[in-house]
């Protein structure tokens, strides 16, 4: 679809991908973004319409719903990353609310604009997504578990919204250099790299963006023996 003369909403809009996402948008031609945020007063990004958006709020995703009633692209971008360890002992509650966010936050969101781009001609519902939708993490257990929840809802609404003709994409990656990244070693990704692959996806039709190397070789090995993703004992 067209990006140029869109109308998109972005949640977690203030910072990290999010941000990227919503700068990228205008830069392609958007006519209007919404940035969805917890706290409106404090998002000082130009150019973009602010939107006070909890994704784990009914009342608040249902007003934004009405509020952006134009949008024609739909990103549905907040996530937390702040469950524990595989076996540390203690609170669960971290995990619990990695759920929320990004699993359930994800389905209320895209389920309360389904038929706002249906009536606005079809458009666009883009999730970001992980390479943690595929591989586990002892590290970040529940974080990757509420990933591969995402992606089956991905997946599901993919075929959900077909007949209503939405490009849904699902967008993955591995580390990408935000807040949440800041005490990982390792390569990591420019935020704004992953919003430039998902615009090029939504322009072309495209139902998944592989961003990174990592991504497309875990991706790949889904079809194998888990030791292609795991390695050997």
């Amino acid at each position: 679809m067209k990006i140029e003369g869109s109308v998109a909403l972005v949640t977690g809009a203030n910072r990290g991908i999010g941000l990227a996402f919503s700068r990228a948008l205008l830069a392609r031609g958007a006519s209007k973004v919404y940035a969805g945020v917890r706290r409106p007063e404090d998002l000082t990004e130009p150019g973009l319409e602010p939107l006070r958006l909890d994704v784990t709020d009914h009342d608040q995703v249902e007003a934004a719903a009405r509020t952006a009633s134009d949008a024609t692209i739909v990103i549905n971008n907040a996530g937390i990353q702040g469950g524990p360890p595989l076996l540390e002992n203690g609170s669960l509650d971290g995990a619990r609310r990695e759920l929320e966010v990004n699993y359930l936050g994800t389905w209320a969101v895209s389920r309360a604009f389904a038929p706002v781009l249906a009536a606005n001609g079809g458009g666009a519902l883009v999730n970001m997504l992980s390479v943690a939708s595929w591989r586990a993490n002892s590290r970040f257990p529940s974080y990757a578990a509420s990933k591969s929840a995402q992606w089956s809802l991905t997946n599901a609404l993919r075929l959900a919204l077909r007949d209503q003709g939405t490009l849904v994409v699902g967008v993955h990656v591995g580390y990408v250099e935000t807040d949440a990244t800041t005490e990982i070693a390792g390569p990591k990704i420019d935020p704004a790299e992953v919003a430039a692959q998902t615009m090029d996806a939504i322009a072309r039709d495209e139902p998944e963006v592989l961003v990174d190397e990592t991504t497309r070789k875990v991706r790949a090995a889904l079809s194998g023996p888990l030791d292609l993703i795991y390695g050997t004992a």
